[in-house]
């Protein structure tokens, strides 16, 4: 599988083109285009783990377009990955995804009318007129790069033998269409499909659409709306990779949501509505009528009638992260791979048979969760990253076996990582480390794809036309293991070349001499030769290098000679023996195509100006015949080369002017041709690098066309003669994982690496292979020589104790919900895996053992009953030691409510106790965040109860957050502080509890109207009357009696005032004087509780009586506790905490909360009988009643 394949023409795909005009209409909007499976440098879109796309079994390229207005930014597109540039899709995926279409761009105009050109031309340009001008040149003049010296050289009028013939087609009609997509279906076929389409910028959508069709290779086309319906405006336009006869045309969904399907390669068409919107299709690589689509609500479909109904295979996949099966890889032609999102955003990898895709028939070959757009499905590899530790970490599944951690240097840190191909039994990825900002380290694997070496550091990149950045690496097609590449390299960009997949780089030599005979003074290693590396994101457009499988060992390039690559007075360079040495063929940039399967090579212009020639080379660049395409200039869009291998037809597309019509002219270079060429017609030509004859370890020996010779090459046309194993040597070894080359060329661990470790896979009594520090690069033929000095040798396993044992969870967390499987994974470094005894203990009174570290590789599942911290422990031991590891897992269960409980009045420099009541109860599985006396700084603890001392009065607000996983809960209360005050127990008529709820908003709109009620039989400032009522049933409140601030410093005279008003409070509720109506007909008595707090609570010591009183409290309260202990199974609630508490006990970590450290008030410090009575009297009434509601709200998550 090609990474970086040139759309081939020999292949009969067929070739469409998005089209775009910069229009004085338009001349604020910009296209950017991009063609994902022709042979662009990488690009790297950020952020996610991305894969080039490759020719798999389907012909289709990938053309990807996006609009943007200048100065403004498409939200919609932008956030659409479809839209950017990705080398991470299959062949078929993208939008807008035209099937086997290709996209053009018509070029930036420098003139606004041919018109105006012809009558004042342009500065910098041929004039027309002019007979000193290459453009005025009779058709057969030979040039060897247009430089005038060697025009001159020239013959006029010795080839008029190889004219060409052409015919122009316009596009009548079409001339305010701005997009055009063109199809060639291939395969001898002379059919040639034409969209042309009016895509409106500021709705964002086509309005009107003309399909044209032509059956003669392009010399006619006819309109073919009245097929496909006169009103129907069509959008995009897929051609079956397998069948080319067969053909989809969807419609703009803007009107409609139908497809158009075709048998007959366009001639009739049959319409059929769908019930959602394509945004992409990718076909079957074998099956012609399998199909999926991919719809603009994240649904995947799938077809077996080619479009004429659909099934849903999925919801919530994500865009094109969707794969039909590898033949031979995967059991079933229609399973489909995918990346689908969970209910609760969580990503899994899924596979399933498209047909048959439900719950119970998901596999989920990768257990745990993935990062978003991660996962990549590419010949014998899948690929999938999962964030651990916020560090992301690869796994790599090799011919569908179970998914193994990528392996890079310890210290790569990759911030970013890109697969830029698999299609030579090994991986090819770019890194980027921490360190890098703009370059990317290139990183070759092993066979499975698990361990990385370093290939090349400080890979340039540039920015494309996407916004996404495109790495300078280019891969030479025809020639095995041959990359050039850009490197940076103090501060300065030079361009290297690999003959060994990265073993070994070297600078470009320079030409001798330039296109006028001057030699070139450029020594090495000061001056070489600099490549742009960047191919044209339009497929029409050939970019600044090209290579052909077909044509081995020619480049062309556009490039610079100097100290490093400018962009700036550069040129056109070929090599005709695999970049050992280069020559000057233009002064200025060119598109170059070869034709005749590489056999010529046909240049033209950039196309920023109008222009009617081009220019053929038979003999790899050396001269050049100019041709005439057309009798007025062209603005050229792009040309389609070789669309066909049999007709040797081109087709140029473009417009003689902004306003005029689409022109397709089509050109026959056949007469160009002497005849086919034979036996003599071609030489053989070796392989080598800088005289050295084995590359890649093999001596190869190819057939070219003798230069200058005008026979045309047969399709039966072999192009390697021989290829002759060469003895090993060196440079045929790279390093090994954990080593690096240093500068006497030798391979030395690195400074993390441990080269005498062996893998606890190791039994005794087996063997294992021991690293001599170098691999052998993959698909390298060489053999013998110093093959046995560098391959790793086998040797018998050690005896060796445990050692590196590491517990981690699947996932890599450190928290697990309650009741669900976690996973945990038990590593060890060293140790006979065979014969080592793995014994975990999960904390929680649950302990495994196993014989062997084989039984556990899959990870060891166990599910938690409650929740908690618990210390999960490893042991590993054998016959020659052990080693232990511990884990701290985090167990929580959702918390579902908190309610502060704090006192509604406390007295100044008094410490107070301020608890949290969570349910479902959480032991130090939760973190309580704390904000009293109007404090902004929060407090932290893991306990639910924390002291505190207001030193000052007023009112204070205390908040309390309960966080447990991704939950957070609040409550807030508002206590006042006082030196001192007078407080009373209220109860009320039974009818009260009929009504009441028990929340604490209820609880607040009563308190007003018992103190509205109050305040009726006793005058006293309101803002001095607190009423509180208290949780639960029966229903209670407590009324508070607080001084006046400024007589605070007159106690005794306030306490003198307190007493009085209380004295009329009690006689009010005494004789039933207080009451309200609670609704019509309800009128609830107020009254004051027996057990009472009457007397006034303060801090000074002259309450002698209270000691006594106290300490018959305290025995009242532990004869109580006796009893309930005693009597305990004859109570529910209590039944239920008993049979709770049987359960094992849990081992728990206990974890230091303030509450622990700091002092809690305790019974003594109270100076009132009264207060004293009234804590007893509230537990006395609600506590049974509390603890049974809180109890029956947690019956799964109470933890003990």
């Amino acid at each position: 599988m090609e990474t970086w394949t040139v759309c081939s023409p020999g292949l009969y795909f067929a070739l469409g083109a998005w089209l775009m005009i910069v229009t004085h209409t338009f001349q604020n909007t910009k296209a950017e285009i991009s063609c994902a499976s022709c042979p662009s440098p990488v690009q790297l879109p950020a952020g996610e783990l991305r894969a080039k796309p490759t020719d798999g079994m389907s012909a289709i390229k990938n053309i990807k377009v996006e609009f943007r207005e200048f100065g403004l930014q498409n939200e919609e597109q932008d956030n659409n990955q479809d839209d950017a540039p990705d080398f991470g899709k299959d062949a078929a995926i993208g939008k807008p995804d035209f099937g086997d279409g290709a996209a053009l761009l018509r070029g930036k105009r420098n003139s606004p009318e041919f018109a105006e050109f012809i009558e004042i031309g342009l500065p910098g340009q041929a004039d027309l007129n002019s007979g000193t001008s290459s453009e005025r040149m009779p058709d057969g003049l030979r040039s060897t790069g247009l430089s005038r010296s060697e025009l001159r050289k020239t013959r006029n009028g010795q080839q008029d033998e190889h004219k060409i013939t052409s015919s122009t087609f316009a596009l009548t009609g079409d001339s305010a269409h701005n997009h055009a997509v063109v199809y060639w279906s291939g395969q001898n076929s002379s059919v040639i499909l034409i969209l042309t389409k009016l895509f409106d910028f500021h709705i964002g959508s086509v309005t009107e659409s003309t399909l044209w069709r032509s059956s003669d290779s392009g010399s006619t086309y006819v309109k073919m709306n009245d097929k496909v319906g006169s009103k129907t405006v069509l959008s995009y336009l897929y051609v079956c990779p397998t069948n080319k006869r067969k053909i989809m045309v969807l419609t703009d969904p803007e009107f409609e949501s139908s497809v158009l399907i075709s048998s007959d390669e366009g001639a009739s068409y049959q319409k059929y509505r769908l019930t959602f919107y394509i945004l992409s299709l990718l076909f079957h690589p074998t099956e012609e009528d399998w199909a999926l689509a991919y719809s603009h609500d994240q649904k995947l479909y799938s077809s077996l009638d080619f479009g004429r109904k659909w099934q849903l295979v999925h919801e919530h996949v994500t865009p094109t992260r969707f794969y039909w099966s590898v033949s031979g890889l995967d059991k079933d032609l229609d399973l489909v791979h995918m990346e689908a999102q969970t209910p609760d955003g969580s990503v899994q990898y899924i596979t399933c048979r498209v047909q048959m895709c439900t719950e119970a028939n998901r596999n989920y070959p990768f257990p745990g969760f993935i990062d978003i757009s991660s996962l990549v499905v590419q010949d014998d590899y899948i690929f999938i990253q999962v964030p651990t530790s916020g560090r992301a970490t690869y796994y790599v599944s090799y011919k569908r076996d179970q998914f193994i951690q990528i392996k890079l240097p310890k210290y790569s840190l990759p911030k970013d990582l890109h697969i830029v191909s698999t299609d030579e039994k090994q991986v090819f990825a770019a890194v980027q480390e921490w360190n890098q900002n703009d370059t990317y380290n290139l990183y070759l694997s092993d066979t499975r794809g698990i361990y990385f070496t370093l290939a090349m550091e400080n890979v340039k990149t540039t920015k494309g036309m996407g916004g996404n950045q495109m790495l300078d690496l280019y891969e030479v097609e025809g020639i095995r293991g041959m990359l050039i590449a850009n490197k940076r390299q103090n501060n300065q960009v030079k361009t290297f070349i690999t003959y060994n997949k990265g073993r070994d780089w070297r600078l470009l030599q320079a030409p001798a001499r330039d296109l006028d005979g001057n030699e070139i003074h450029c020594i090495l290693p000061f001056c070489s030769l600099h490549l742009q590396l960047q191919t044209s994101e339009n497929p029409y457009l050939s970019g600044a290098i090209s290579t052909k499988s077909s044509a081995p060992g020619i480049i062309v390039a556009t490039g610079n000679i100097g100290t490093e690559l400018s962009y700036n007075n550069v040129g056109m360079y070929i090599s005709s023996d695999a970049g050992n040495s280069w020559r000057q063929i233009f002064e200025e940039e060119h598109n170059v195509w070869f034709l005749d399967k590489g056999g010529a090579l046909v240049a033209v212009k950039q196309p920023s100006v109008p222009n009617r020639h081009l220019w053929v080379s038979f003999d790899e660049g050396r001269q050049w015949t100019q041709h005439s395409f057309s009798s007025v200039p062209l603005f050229v869009d792009g040309v389609l080369v070789e669309a066909g291998a049999e007709n040797q037809i081109m087709t140029f597309f473009g417009h003689f002017s902004h306003r005029s019509e689409w022109q397709l002219i089509k050109i026959d270079y056949k007469s160009i041709f002497t005849g086919k060429c034979t036996e003599e017609d071609y030489q053989t030509w070796h392989l080598h690098n800088q005289g050295e004859p084995c590359v890649m370890g093999q001596k190869q020996i190819y057939m070219k066309r003798r230069p200058g010779n005008y026979c045309m090459i047969g399709k039966d046309y072999s192009r390697i003669l021989s290829a002759e194993s060469c003895i090993c040597r060196a440079h045929d070894f790279e390093c090994d994982y954990g080593y690096e080359r240093h500068r006497n060329g030798n391979c030395r661990p690195s400074f993390w690496f441990n080269p005498s470790a062996t893998s606890r896979s190791c039994s005794l009594g087996n063997n294992y292979l021991n690293s001599t520090g170098y691999r052998k690069v993959v698909l390298n033929n060489c053999t013998k020589g110093v093959k046995e000095m560098y391959t790793a040798r086998k040797q018998q396993c050690p005896k060796k104790p445990p050692k590196g044992l590491l517990l981690t969870t699947k996932d890599g967390k450190f928290v697990a919900n309650m009741g669900t499987n976690v996973t945990f994974l038990v590593h060890l470094d060293e140790g006979d895996s065979l014969r080592t005894n793995i014994q975990l203990d999960f904390g929680d009174g649950i302990a495994v053992s196993y014989s062997n570290l084989s039984w556990a590789e899959e990870g060891i599942k166990h599910v938690y009953k409650s929740a908690g911290i618990f210390c999960v422990t490893a042991l590993a031991e054998n016959s020659l030691g052990y080693e232990t590891t511990t884990f701290y897992l985090h167990v929580t269960c959702p918390v579902e409510h908190v309610h502060l409980l704090a006192p509604f009045v406390v007295i100044r420099n008094k410490e107070v106790n301020i608890s949290a009541l969570v349910l479902p109860t959480h032991p130090r599985t939760v973190t309580y965040f704390w904000w009293l006396g109007n404090t902004t700084e929060a407090m932290l603890t893991l306990d639910g109860s924390v002291s505190y001392t207001f030193p000052n009065e007023g009112m204070y607000s205390v908040t309390v957050q309960v966080a447990a996983a991704n939950i957070i809960f609040q409550d807030t209360k508002t206590i006042a502080v006082r030196e001192f005050f007078k407080s009373l127990l209220l109860s009320f008529s039974p009818n009260l509890d009929e009504f009441n709820p028990d929340l604490s908003e209820w609880r607040q709109d009563v308190g007003r109207v018992i103190k509205k009620a109050v305040l009726q039989v006793a005058e006293f400032p309101e803002e001095q009357l607190l009423v509180a009522v208290l949780p639960g049933v029966p229903t209670a409140a407590e009324l508070f009696l607080l001084p006046n601030k400024n007589q605070s410093l007159d106690k005794k005279k306030s306490e003198e005032e307190l007493e009085q008003v209380s004295n009329i409070i009690v006689n009010a509720l005494n004789q039933n004087l207080v009451a309200f109506e609670l609704r019509p007909g309800v009128r609830v008595i107020v009254y004051n509780t027996q057990l009472t707090l009457a007397p006034l609570v303060d801090s000074s010591p002259r309450h002698k009586s209270s000691a006594m009183l106290m300490l018959l409290a305290v025995v009242f309260l532990g004869l109580a506790v006796f009893l309930i202990y005693k009597f305990k199974r004859k109570i529910p609630w209590i039944n239920i905490y008993a049979e709770v508490n049987q359960e094992k006990e849990q081992e728990m970590f206990s974890s230091v909360g303030q509450g622990d450290n700091t002092p809690k008030i305790t019974l003594n410090e109270f100076s009132s009988k009264d207060l004293m009575e009234k804590e007893l009297d509230a537990r006395v009434k609600r506590g049974v009643e509390n603890s049974r509601e809180s109890t029956r709200e947690i019956p799964n998550c109470t933890s003990v």
